[in-house]
């Protein structure tokens, strides 16, 4: 069964025959790494990988080739456009993404028809990377399934996320919104086995426009349809994977037509079951590329989770019940309470230390220096976890400055909690006027401050340090602790900037941006675990 089988990969790692799992692989919207670590860790091969943002390509070639990107002439990374010639890295290395020159019109290209592609990381858009490969068949032939040893198994990537996202401005006619179809574009072109697709389940929401609601899930399910994948689709969380996190996730596992046709009769009726909604939709959009709304379900990890036992999805809900908490990520690294490492970090380090023994333990762990008014109302924040649901929305009207009015029974329960003075120090309020003016002094516009619960995953968002801070010590979570939130491993070093901020959070992708936009390693390993299953079936190992 898939489960035992599982059980057994993440308890035997390291005696596993890696040859029997191998799956070679292209990450497109690398990023800093974090689906190529669990895939790695899941025994699979990187053929290349594709990133727009030189920050995060910084962090990527490091981590996976042990490579600085500081130095002139690097071996494994390689520019597709840029505005800069090779010698000078510095300028490409703080580049505007946003103006990168179309490629063969003007700028600069690392690349040309005798460019060897394998274990590169080729830094650019993916949009001038499709047209380079269809004007140079030379490179493209590398990378096709019948050229590369062994076959190309597999194409992943999670494709830029904010215009979809709940949290952002939804915007339907944002370029981005692009970026899955010139996903489905590169693997048209490469053809592999596998189709691994990664986004926000904001995806899953419908944009409504002049003409009707627009479903931008269903309508990338048709794109791969289109080119003949079987589009599995999934709502999933990263803590059930394992990740000490809630991060709803929306997942496209695409099966290529006669891979499918091989493994189909070899799974089970559960299995089966699966799979057989998603094929009568592939055979449909055959029929109609412009197949209207409602012939596609996703399977839901919690409504559905009945579908995942004992299939090859199980892996993603192998911690549904057992989740891990925050405290279990970071406190060990706490300033005031320390502990020992928990089983989670412990995990961590088994699991992905050996892929990355040539870097330092402990990497990206600077506190960050926060003045007295910050630590007040990081105080205040931790208090807010401490009371009523109805107490706690009271508070955040007078914080936002839409009442100074605060209940007796609100009152009641704020006073037996500490609160820090203008000395630091600690002190209670007698009296409801005092405290109403208090919180009327920690006004602010920035509504998505919150502090951690200790004993909760993580909330989903965590890409900018105010954003959230400890539980319990009166500070921000350093990158690392981020880090470990998001289950990368003490040795995975972020590099470039710290933060930034104003106008070059437009296309800055510092190191809290790093780990915040990265895919869980952890719910990397076990969509690697999900993939070696089927893979294994199609080459005959099961």
């Amino acid at each position: 069964m898939p489960g035992l089988w599982f059980e057994c990969t993440l308890i035997c790692h390291d005696i596993l025959d890696v040859k029997a799992l191998w799956l070679n692989y292209i990450e497109l919207f690398a990023g800093c790494g974090g689906l190529s670590l669990g895939l790695e860790a899941s025994g699979h091969n990187l053929v290349i990988a594709n990133e727009l943002s030189p920050m995060a390509a910084e962090t990527f070639a490091y981590n996976f080739f042990n490579e600085s990107l500081d130095v002139q002439n690097p071996e494994h990374t390689l520019w597709v456009n840029s505005n800069f010639p090779k010698n000078e890295i510095s300028k490409r290395l703080r580049e505007n993404p946003k103006t990168y020159p179309p490629i063969m019109e003007s700028g600069f290209s690392d690349l040309d028809q005798n460019t060897q592609l394998n274990k590169k990381l080729l830094v650019g858009s993916i949009v001038e990377l499709n047209k380079l490969l269809q004007q140079q068949p030379e490179l493209l032939k590398q990378i096709q399934d019948e050229h590369l040893d062994g076959g190309l198994d597999l194409v992943s990537g999670g494709p830029p996320c904010q215009s979809f996202s709940l949290a952002g401005l939804r915007q339907l006619g944002n370029e981005r919104n692009t970026l899955p179809w010139e996903f489905a574009k590169f693997v048209e072109l490469t053809h592999p086995k596998f189709v691994l697709l990664e986004n926000v389940s904001g995806i899953l929401r419908a944009f409504n426009t002049d003409v009707g609601q627009f479903y931008a899930w269903y309508e990338v399910a048709k794109a791969f349809s289109k080119i003949n994948y079987i589009p599995l689709c999934l709502h999933v969380n990263a803590k059930y994977a394992g990740v000490a996190q809630n991060r709803p996730r929306f997942i496209l596992l695409g099966i290529r037509a006669d891979v499918y046709a091989e493994i189909i009769h070899k799974l089970n009726k559960k299995e089966q079951e699966i799979l057989k909604h998603s094929h009568q939709f592939f055979e449909k959009v055959q029929l109609d590329t412009d197949l209207e709304y409602g012939y596609l379900k996703y399977f839901d990890v919690d409504k559905d989770t009945a579908f995942f036992h004992g299939t090859f999805l199980e892996p993603l809900i192998a911690y549904k019940g057992k989740e891990f908490s925050v405290a279990d990520a970071i406190q060990d690294l706490s300033i005031e309470n320390y502990q020992e490492k928990s089983e989670y970090v412990k995990k961590l380090d088994a699991l992905f230390n050996p892929l990355l023994t040539k870097h330092k333990s402990l990497n990206n762990y600077d506190l960050r220096a926060n003045g007295i008014h910050v630590k007040k109302r990081f105080k205040l924040y931790q208090n807010l976890n401490l009371v009523s649901s109805n107490t706690k929305k009271e508070v955040q009207q007078i914080l936002k400055g839409l009442t100074s009015l605060l209940s007796d029974n609100a009152f009641d329960e704020l006073k037996n909690l500490s609160f820090l003075n203008e000395d630091g120090q600690a002190t209670n309020f007698v009296s409801k006027s005092e405290l109403v003016a208090y919180l009327q002094l920690h006004q602010t516009k920035k509504q998505t401050q919150k502090a951690l619960v200790a004993n909760q995953p993580a909330p989903a968002a965590l890409s900018i340090p105010d954003d959230a801070c400890h539980y319990c010590d009166l500070r921000t979570l350093t990158v690392r602790e981020m880090a470990r939130v998001q289950s990368f491993p003490d040795n995975f070093k972020f590099l470039s900037k710290v933060t930034t901020g104003g106008q070059m959070r437009k296309f800055e992708v510092p190191q809290y941006t790093q780990v915040g936009n990265a895919v869980p390693p952890l719910l990397g390993y076990a969509l690697g675990q999900s993939l070696n299953y089927l893979s294994d079936i199609y080459k005959g190992i099961k």
